[in-house]
This record gives C-alpha cells, structure tokens and sequence, in this order.
C-alpha cells in the first residue's frame, strides 16, 4: 500500500505519475474516444455518407487499437510509459487533423492513427505505466487516476456541444488536435517519472523476486473468461457512449438536455471510484466487476421496461456511470491480482486486445440494429452482453 507524503511528493517524487496521468486522461480521452457520439452525424451529412459508414472509422479506430495494445502496453514495460505515451499523443494529433479529410480512404487512414494513439495514451497504458512505476501498490494510483478519467465525458461533451454550436463540427477535431500536441505530449515525455518499482525484497532469506510471474496461457479457462468478461463490458461501454445522445433525443430528450444527462456519466464515475479509495480496495475486483455488470444490466433494463423520459434516463445515467467507473478500476486490478507485477503491460494488452476489437464493431452494430430495427432492440442487446460478461465475471474464481 502506497501512501502519499503530500505536495512535494506529487512534484518530485514517483507519485507525480498520478498528477500528470490524471490531467492526460482527462484530455486524452476527450480527444480520441468521444468526439465520435457529437461529430458522427455531421461528418456523414458534410460529406453525403450514411452514418454507419462515417462510424466505420471510429471502428477501424478500435480495432487497431485493440491490434496495437500488446504491443504498446509491452513497450511500456521495457522503456517506460513516457516516450511510448508521448508518441502516441503527437500520433492522435496527426490523426484527428487527418479525419477532417473529405477522402474516405484518408479518412480511415486517420482513424487508424488514432487507434495506434489510443493503446498508447488512454487506461491499459496508463495502468502499465503506473504498475511499471509502483509494482504491486499500483491499485491505489490506479484508482486516483480513473478518478481524472472520468471527469473526461463531464468536460468533453459540453466542450464539444460549445464547439459545434459556435464554431462548427470541424472545430472539435482542430481543438482537440491542439491540446495533444501542446499540453498532452509534453507532460507524458518531460513530466512522466523514469522510476521503474524495485523486485520484492527478500523474506526469511529467499529470494522471492526469482519466482517466476503468474500467468495462464491464453487457452486457459481463467484467461479466457477475463478476456471475454471484459470484452462484454468493452462492447457495452463503446456501443452505449457513441448511441446514447442520440437514442435520448429520439425517445423525445431534447439535445441540450440529453448532453446534460450525459455530462451525469463522469461525476457518478468519479463517486464509485472514490468509495473504492476511500475503502482502500477492500472488495476483491472480481466481486466489483459482477456488481457492475449487474447493476449496468438493471439500468439498461430500466430504460427497456420504463421508457425514456427524462427521470429514467438521468438514473441511467447515474447508475451506468457508477457502475464502469469501479468496472475500470476491476480491469487494471484484476490481472494485476491474478497474474502479478511481471510482464504486466504484456497481459493487460493480451487480455483487453478482444475487448478494443469488440468495441470496434460496437457502434457500427448498435447503428445497425437502430436502422433496420429499433432503439428497443439496441437496448436489448446491450442488456444480453451485459448479462453474458456478468456469466463470465461469475464462474470465474479468485486466484
């Protein structure tokens, strides 16, 4: 367990990572995972495509991230998060300047940098950094930092909502472009420690620290129900965030209020995570994650049998919002809890690999279901992976 000396510590010491990873969360995800759920249907009206062909990029987006994350997250673990996470940075740039392109086929090109931008900048790689840096303490910073990430929506959305009204949709990928380059880049590579946490000191005279690592092969039941588990969450969480504005507007949710409730989603994050801090990770991630997908099933239940309407969507939005933020606390703590320190950044990027693959073919699934069904139906199937990645979270044992 870590403890934070104070002020100078944050400054100096390793536990600056915490500062600086909580300001790049905060930016990061605003500028490379949420610019779709406000952008994708001018994008597709400016340049005459359908919407599921504008969602198309955001998709090559997650999956190659989802391709990209071993990779990265095992850079990580050999050279440190800063100069694989300020690379990433300035590649996201790069990307959302390029996506503003009318060309389709540069359009997916750009989407695909700003894949290789997210499995080098937002959480798994943050987690590794943050494991790199304080080996089996990490729990702690990693709470503190979801703390920043999930303020990400509450800023970003209605940043872009001001964008879009006052300076057009093409503004959005120009600010966020901006603020990658300017302030992200910098703080992953000047700011970011080069600590690397010691081995575990010797106990009783052995030399614990020639163990071998835990790990389970990818063929192993436990490794697999983790993997698809996570991947279930992945896919609702990506399907949810680029549907659920528009869904609240076509069940009668004006825009600024459906951009209202959906600011509602990172302060409810922000208080499940702090009652796991306050807690001190008391509660074992394997339960955290069967509570959240429960609860998530609820909230998506609600909106299913009640309807939409302004009371019912602000609950969901509360409760979802709660719900994944301990949920991305249990993705970064329970491979650490399961298959240790070593090699990490290695099997957090093979775990959440289906997972960003899967949230690939979210939005472009739930678009689909939309068009040819129904909102109903988009709900219905979000409750079913729901309850699929709830079955996995439950027949999978504590190690």
């Amino acid at each position: 367990m870590i403890s934070f000396a104070g002020p100078a510590a944050l400054i100096a010491g390793p536990h600056r990572a915490v500062v600086v990873l909580c300001v790049t969360q905060i930016l990061g995800w605003g500028a490379l995972f949420y610019p779709p759920a406000l952008t994708m249907t001018y994008i597709a009206a400016a340049h005459g495509w359908s919407l599921p062909l504008a969602l198309s990029g955001f998709s090559v987006a997650l999956c190659t991230s989802g391709l990209a994350a071993p990779y990265a997250c095992g850079l990580i673990d050999r050279h440190g998060g800063h100069p694989v996470m300020a690379a990433g940075s300035l590649i996201g740039a790069a990307g959302l300047l390029l996506a503003l392109a009318p060309h389709y086929g540069i359009y997916l090109a750009a989407w695909t940098l700003i894949g290789l931008a997210i499995a080098s900048c937002l959480y798994d790689p943050a987690f590794t950094t943050l494991t790199r840096i304080f080996g089996l303490a990490a729990r702690r910073p990693i709470t503190m930092v979801t703390f920043a990430g999930g303020l990400a929506s509450t800023v970003g959305w209605p940043l872009m909502h001001f964008l879009i009204e006052y300076g057009g949709w093409q503004s959005v990928y120009f600010t966020w472009a901006a603020v990658l380059l300017i302030i992200v880049t910098p703080l992953h590579y000047f700011a970011l420690p080069r600590r690397k946490a010691a081995p575990p000191a010797k106990l009783d005279g052995k030399d614990h620290h020639v163990t071998p690592a835990r790990t389970i092969p990818a063929s192993g039941l436990p490794f697999i129900l983790m993997a698809a588990g996570f991947a279930g969450h992945a896919f609702v969480l990506s399907g949810t965030t680029a549907h659920l504005l528009p869904i609240l507007q076509r069940g009668g949710i004006d825009s600024g209020t459906a951009v209202t409730i959906g600011a509602l989603f990172g302060p409810s994050q922000v208080v499940s995570r702090l009652a796991d801090f306050v807690t001190k990770g008391t509660l074992h991630p394997l339960w955290i994650a069967r509570i959240s997908m429960s609860a998530m099933a609820v909230a998506f239940s609600l909106l299913l049998v009640v309807g939409i309407a302004p009371l019912q969507a602000v609950v969901f939005a509360v409760v979802f919002g709660a719900s994944n933020g301990v949920m991305t606390i249990a993705r970064g703590a329970l491979p650490l809890a399961t298959f240790g320190t070593v090699g990490y950044g290695n099997v957090m990027g093979r775990i959440s690999r289906p997972g960003l693959i899967l949230q690939a073919f979210a939005p472009f699934i739930i678009a689909f279901v939309v068009d040819r069904w129904s909102d109903r139906a988009a709900l219905g199937i979000l409750i079913a992976i729901a309850a699929f990645a709830l079955a996995c979270f439950v027949t999978l044992r504590r190690p």
